[in-house]
């Protein structure tokens, strides 16, 4: 099989990682790909907004299968044009990549279809949606309706935060993005992710994580695109899994069949799991990135035929296997992320990859031969254990072995699950 994967950054090394084990692949191409990519993959400068360009280097090369990583390209249709040109696609159309592309879709969505997630209102404007929040009181959750490289959620614990969050996104801290605002009720208990296979009318549940959204120690600072991610999350019991698919997905899959979106893709439930069970924070409609280089790490099958079956409405012929190892991964950040940070400083140093630990490129680039960080997000150092302390331990081991002046960690990640099993 000839493979075209677009994206370039931890979760797109992730996937490229896997992706080159099949013994399906026959050629592999990656656009635009980053250094960690060009290991598994034969980068291709395209640019991927312009889609008939895409589709005519699937031509030249006879592709046979697009996997799209990030959801921009998803929100902005390149699935739907790819697949007019007859070409298998991963991921879903322009109509059901709104459950990312807009907060408010997928708010009413839930309302339409009863599943459980927090009471909201949306607004267009700023002076309403001010209101509402005094009428609400905090803590409150305030979000930019669009897509905001995952930095457009407030999660208000006074009621001036969430004013002025208000005022951030009307004010264009996050561009179009914030051109609406969705306020909804603060949701309290732990939260965790939750990946589903739908290819439009079948479910392939596959694992849990845990994300680590703060850019400190503690849970502490601004929110990020995410510092590390653990799987499996152990407040996804069997049973909450269970609801998980009963309560969220499953009306969710019909509900966007009945509103004529059928939706083939990756579900990426966030999930806060309160006292009345799983409640559905958002979707998004693509791996998860920090949470995609675990769920890697620990999936036994083949990747390759997954990602196809749920492209080609056939995923109830094929299965997942997962390995009973935990995998943790610690994210290498340039300092000064999420705010400004410097770029093109130098890595001096990646360490060699073993069985149980790798590094995955998500920020980074060849400049003059060396290998340089041009993103926040730069590296994610990741590894297995037979448990979420020992998979941390050695992702730490491995993330000190990095040499990079400009880099900084959480040394935290992980910690609500090591603390359950030291208790």
């Amino acid at each position: 099989m000839k493979v075209l994967l677009i994206g370039s950054g931890g979760r797109e090394h992730a996937l490229a990682w896997k992706i080159a084990q099949s013994p399906l692949l026959d050629e592999f191409y990656a656009a635009p790909g980053n250094p960690g990519i060009a290991d598994h993959a034969t980068l291709v400068s395209l640019d991927v907004e312009d889609h008939a360009a895409v589709i005519a280097f699937t031509k030249e090369k006879a592709i046979d299968f697009v996997v799209v990583g990030p959801e921009a390209p998803l929100v902005a249709g390149l699935a739907d044009d790819l697949r007019a040109a007859g070409i298998a696609t991963f991921g879903p159309s322009k109509a059901a990549a709104q459950l990312e592309g807009s907060k408010g879709f997928t708010k009413d969505l839930c309302a339409r279809y009863d599943i459980p997630t927090g009471a909201y209102q949306r607004f267009k404007t700023a002076e309403p949606a001010k209101d509402y929040v005094r009428a609400q009181g905090a803590p409150i959750v305030i979000k930019a309706d669009g897509l905001a490289a995952g930095k457009g959620v407030t999660v208000a614990m006074t009621e001036a935060e969430a004013l002025a969050a208000i005022d951030d996104c009307f004010d264009g801290a996050f561009g179009a993005a914030g051109a609406e605002v969705v306020v909804e009720a603060f949701l309290d208990g732990e939260e965790a992710s939750f990946f589903c296979l739908s290819d439009g009318k079948t479910a392939l549940a596959l694992a849990t994580a845990q994300d680590h959204k703060r850019v400190g120690d503690g849970d502490t600072g601004p929110n990020t695109g995410g510092m590390g991610a653990y799987s499996p999350a152990p407040v996804m019991t069997s049973a909450m899994v269970e609801r998980t698919m009963k309560e969220i997905i499953e009306p969710t899959i019909s509900g966007m069949a009945k509103d004529g979106n059928p939706f083939s893709g990756v579900f990426f439930a966030g999930l806060m799991i309160t006292a009345k069970g799983p409640e559905l924070i958002e979707y998004n409609v693509r791996f998860g990135d920090p949470e995609c280089q675990v769920l890697m790490m620990r999936l036994k099958s083949d990747l390759l035929p997954i990602l196809y079956a749920t492209a080609t409405g056939t995923l109830d012929k094929v299965e997942a296997e997962w390995r009973d190892d935990a995998a943790l991964t610690v994210v290498l950040a340039s300092k000064g992320y999420p705010g400004a940070y410097d770029k093109n400083t130098p890595i001096a140093h990646i360490p060699e990859a073993s069985e149980e630990a790798k590094v995955f490129h998500a920020g980074t680039a060849l400049k003059n031969g060396s290998l340089v960080a041009t993103g926040g997000r730069v590296l994610n150092v990741t590894a297995l254990g037979k448990t979420v302390t020992e998979a941390q331990a050695r992702a730490y081991a491995l993330a000190d072995k990095v040499e990079w002046e400009n880099g900084f960690c959480r040394r935290d990640i992980g910690w609500q699950a090591v603390a359950r099993e030291k208790a």
